[in-house]
């Protein structure tokens, strides 16, 4: 199906371009959210007509998003969650989580408005991109930690789970006694009962 932009899509075009789209993403999204319309000659009419009104509305609700953007300079929220000993969180961060965190520091955010390619399912630093508009986006950083302490150890540049293995190797918990001389597969007490026989 050819629809007009009213607006800039993101890997389609600008407002006022002709683009062919699949009918699906035009009667399922383009058109209920108001950035299409079917092109026929009475739209091309139409969008001719209010084009400048179109483009004007387009430049106010941008600059908007712009002051808006200046507010999210060096944006960052810190998530707690609950992790295993491998760093994978028992469930995952959503968008509804970011939106709530953002919100809660001041920001006016919408779910539609947080870009997250897939969910956040373990602990570490990410960059999420939060689009104001469809021509201004800013990045937020997100700390998912298990505790505040570890928060701050991650913002300073600490590799936590690095950190945890390190600590797991000098206790002695995730190393075996190697015997150079053992059969594969044998256990440490399968060969003292050998050694004791032989």
């Amino acid at each position: 199906m050819d629809v007009i932009l009213l607006e800039r899509v993101e890997k389609l075009g600008a407002i006022g371009d002709v683009v062919k789209v699949k009918d699906g993403f035009a009667r399922n999204y383009l058109l209920p959210n108001k950035k299409a319309l079917r092109a026929n000659e009475a739209n091309r009419k139409v969008f001719e007509a209010n084009r400048a009104r179109i483009e004007s509305d387009n430049a106010s609700r941008r600059s908007d998003a712009e002051k808006e953007a200046g507010t999210f300079k060096d944006a960052q929220i810190t998530l707690i969650r609950q992790a295993s000993n491998t760093g994978q969180l028992y469930g995952s961060v959503a968008v509804r989580d970011l939106v709530e965190a953002l919100v809660a520091d001041g920001h006016k955010v919408t779910k539609s408005q947080v870009v997250l390619d897939r969910p956040i399912k373990s602990i570490g630093l990410y960059e999420v991109k939060v689009a104001l508009h469809p021509e201004v986006s800013v990045t937020v950083k997100v700390n998912v930690a298990r505790s505040p302490e570890e928060a701050e150890m991650q913002a300073q540049g600490v590799d936590i789970m690095a950190q945890v293995f390190e600590e797991g190797r000098d206790q002695g918990g995730f190393t075996e006694d190697y015997d150079p001389n053992a059969e594969p597969g044998a256990t440490a007490e399968a060969q003292d009962d050998e050694q004791a026989q032989g």
